[in-house]
């Protein structure tokens, strides 16, 4: 197989990839497999018609889906495939940093050592909380291992309802309108769709409880952010960890930067070094797939957008 790896080459997908024979070309050279890094702007207006297969580098597709460039180069018979999956540890460990800190309130210390905000204010996970993981896929999973120790009830929300292994139940999501109203801690991980757009609203807010915290590890339009900033100052939640935010990226002069009840991390619960360690070998075993006639083990369904 011949492979291109676009925008910026790295060498080690490219290593792990010609370990098992395949060859790294130019655009121009007519490969088999387009490996791909960057946003929209960086995709090619048009591929060569040797490209079978489209390996994209991160999970999240909706700047490609919306620039119709999926679609378009599907029309052509041309595959896409995700890293959906491959970075379930970091994501979930960034996931767990981001609860801990916002229940610990690491965003109001300051320099007085008797902080008698921190004594009022700081909580732990193991206190007999519930915890919900809308969108209980790969990252879901491994998070519900990390968040083991703490016993905490578990309910993972997915689009069939099937049981999701260490969770204490498992709700289909449209069968989910309960659990607003009763669990403590909300992990946003779902896809974003036009279902899921916005799904932590003005109005789903006002179901929650006054002391509930949303992490949103997702996809930043999972939150509308007017609804969140307005609660979180006004008391109305408790607490909130965004790795992702609408807009993207959030604003110098945001209000939420200086909100202590609102731990932010810029789009880093996975970074580009583990991207590059990993890659490479994924794209390998799902050109192994489509060769083989296959459904490839991440592949992309350009119509659901997912």
């Amino acid at each position: 197989m011949k492979f291109t790896y676009l925008p910026k080459p790295k060498n080690e997908p490219i290593a792990a990839l010609e370990a098992k024979g395949h060859q790294h070309v130019a655009l121009e050279d007519n490969p088999d497999l387009v490996l791909f890094g960057g946003g929209p702007k960086d995709f090619p207006d048009e591929l060569p018609d040797s490209v079978k297969v489209v390996q994209i580098q991160y999970a999240g597709i909706e700047g490609l889906l919306e620039a119709g460039i999926l679609s378009k180069h599907a029309a052509n018979g041309v595959r896409f495939a995700n890293a959906g999956g491959l970075y379930d540890d970091t994501v979930a460990e960034s996931t767990l940093a981001l609860l801990l800190a916002v229940e610990h309130r690491m965003k109001a210390v300051d320099r007085e050592w008797n902080n008698t905000q921190l004594f009022k204010e700081k909580e732990y996970l193991f206190d007999n909380k519930k915890l919900a993981i809308i969108g209980a896929g790969g990252i879901g999973k491994t998070l519900i291992r990390f968040l083991q120790p703490f016993g905490m009830e578990i309910t993972a929300v997915n689009r069939s309802g099937n049981p999701v292994d260490g969770a204490d139940r498992s709700v289909a999501m449209k069968d989910a309108g309960e659990i607003w109203a009763d669990h403590d801690y909300f992990v946003l991980l779902t896809p974003l769709t036009e279902e899921t757009r916005h799904m932590v609203n003005a109005q789903r807010i006002e179901q929650m409880k006054d002391t509930a915290v949303v992490v949103n590890v997702g996809r930043g339009p999972l939150v509308d952010t007017q609804a969140l900033t307005q609660a979180l100052a006004d008391g109305h939640l408790r607490g909130a960890g965004l790795d992702v935010t609408e807009p993207e990226p959030l604003p110098a002069d945001h209000e939420l930067w200086g909100l202590d009840n609102c731990v932010i991390t810029p789009h880093v619960a996975n970074i580009p070094r583990f991207m590059e360690r990993r890659i490479g070998g994924l794209a390998a075993k799902n050109w192994e797939l489509y060769a083989a006639g296959e459904k490839m083990a991440t592949e992309v369904d350009v119509d659901a957008g997912y």
